[in-house]
């Protein structure tokens, strides 16, 4: 054999080797994921390389330093009560053979138990330099004497300027001035990503300050309407999720960013055995400060409806097709209320709404957050996407009666609407009991809406024993949503317990 041929032999082997690796390397290429090119830079990552504000070694002192004098620890007492059994009077098998009722003690035994003094702590947030405190609604929920402290050790006493249950926010205030206050952030400029820091008061220690990221938006983890919070009849939850170390005593504290900003009212903690196991919630800020203002100039809460019902985020596939709703981004409307401000606007059942006011909404949390911004009265856009189409209205929003008025608050002596007085002693001793307090006439409100007839003797308000008018006034006042009236008629030993709602939420 030719030279030649040998070297074209061997050079067509080689080809053919070659031509073999790089064939057999883009298949397996295209084979397997994971697989980068050098040099070339994904889409996501583009803006990121592009910028020339990258982040440097994080420093979280500053914000720490500036953040910590405003951040306050909330102690709560709760004073011991003595409170009703209300169970039915059992006859007394002996009265037959002895008569009389000698023997009732006996049988019946004591009617009264004590709860006792309860204590509790939590954080706050200093708003303002003359005293205007955030909080949440559990912390302060119930309680008869509110202290404050702050980081310097200087402690104040402090009243409740208003609640809300739905967002679980509280305002207090305390008789100071000059006080160092917490500067709003944008909680809508947080990022997924971004280095956060929680400062509270955990586990009754000193203020303390924990780093973490925000790992979630607009979070719904349903613990607002829980069984412990039954006055929220329509909870607003859309949490920012972060995974700094949050734990009991750290709710009412702030999340910050770097800057020191406030961005979010620390509240929830996700566990089961209620310590900090990964993952904590805050309350958006841009959504705390308008409840706020609303509690410090109406005295609660303007709550904007927009009239409408929406498919629960989570639905499987299998409950969409059931329900007829198609794919689309957005919120799917399934109802729309006659005469809520969605219907005077247009909208309709099946229609998407994708935007608030030019904020995209992808999930039904995030809508609600968005509206509970607004009072009634506000005029907004809501744009939709209908069979492909999208269209923007205006909308005006409405309360919860549909109407455009300023929802006014009224003590809860008002809302029940009598007029009362404390029982008689030639009363109280007929009927055998040691006091209490007579409804004297029943005026429009709750009461009349009860089963509650005139002459009725209350003997405890929701178990906490009234003797006296003042008794009365005192347990009643602050009482929300239901509240549970035991007493007697006179000439009847049968005690009844009526529930009166105060709210008609």
């Amino acid at each position: 054999m030719k030279l030649k041929q040998v070297l074209a032999i061997v050079g067509i082997s080689a080809t053919t080797a070659v031509a073999s690796v790089w064939g057999f390397g883009k298949i397996m290429q295209k084979k397997f994921n994971g697989n980068q090119e050098v040099g070339k830079i994904p889409a996501n990552y583009a803006g990121y390389y592009g910028s020339t504000n990258l982040p440097a070694t994080m420093d979280f002192t500053a914000a720490a330093t500036t953040a910590t004098p405003a951040v306050v620890h909330i102690k709560t007492k709760t004073k011991a009560k003595q409170v009703t059994n209300n169970l039915p009077k059992q006859r007394n098998p002996l009265s037959d053979m002895f008569g009389g009722d000698m023997f009732d003690d006996f049988f019946n035994g004591p009617r009264m138990s004590i709860i006792p003094e309860q204590r509790a702590s939590g954080s706050g947030v200093i708003i303002s330099d003359d005293g205007y405190i955030i909080t949440n609604n559990h912390v302060v929920a119930g309680a008869d004497e509110i202290t404050v402290t702050l980081n310097n050790k200087k402690t104040y006493k402090a009243t409740v300027v208003g609640t809300d249950a739905n967002t679980d926010l509280a305002v207090i205030k305390v008789e100071a001035s000059g006080l160092p206050y917490l500067i709003y952030g944008n909680s809508d400029d947080a990022k997924l990503g971004q280095w956060v820091l929680a400062i509270g008061y955990p586990l009754n220690l000193d203020v303390t300050v924990t780093a973490g990221i925000v790992s979630a938006k607009a979070r719904n983890i349903g613990i607002i309407n829980s069984n412990n919070n039954a006055e929220a009849k329509a909870p607003v939850e859309s949490f920012i999720q972060t995974d700094a170390a949050v734990n009991p005593g750290n709710s009412g504290g702030a999340l910050i960013n770097l800057n020191g900003e406030v961005i979010g009212i620390n509240s929830a903690i996700a566990s089961q055995n209620g310590s900090y196991i990964g993952y904590s919630y805050a309350i958006p800020i841009n959504l705390a400060k308008k409840v706020v203002n609303d509690i410090i100039k109406y005295g609660t809460v303007q709550r904007a409806y927009l009239g409408l019902s929406y498919a629960a985020d989570g639905m499987s596939d299998e409950q969409k097709k059931e329900a007829g709703i198609k794919e689309g981004e957005g919120i799917y409307i399934t109802d729309v209320i006659e005469g809520g401000a969605a219907a005077a606007a247009g909208i309709k059942k099946g229609d998407f709404v994708t935007k608030i006011n030019g904020v995209g909404v992808n999930s039904a949390p995030e809508m609600v957050e968005q509206i509970a911004r607004y009072k009634p009265a506000d005029k907004i856009s809501i744009t939709y996407n209908r069979a492909g189409k999208e269209s923007t209205v205006n909308v005006t929003l409405k309360n919860k009666l549909n109407t455009t008025s300023v929802v006014k608050t009224s003590s809860a002596l008002e809302k029940l609407g009598a007029e009362y007085a404390t029982v008689d002693k030639k009363i109280a001793q007929a009927n055998e009991i040691t006091g209490g307090v007579a409804i004297k006439k029943i005026n429009a409100g709750a009461l009349q809406k009860s089963r509650i007839q005139e002459g009725f003797i209350v003997m405890s308000v929701n178990g906490q024993e009234v003797k006296t008018a003042d008794d009365f006034t005192a347990a009643v006042k602050g009482a929300k949503g239901t509240i549970y009236l035991d007493g007697i008629y006179p000439g009847y030993s049968e005690s009844y317990r009526y529930p009166v709602k105060l709210d008609d939420e």
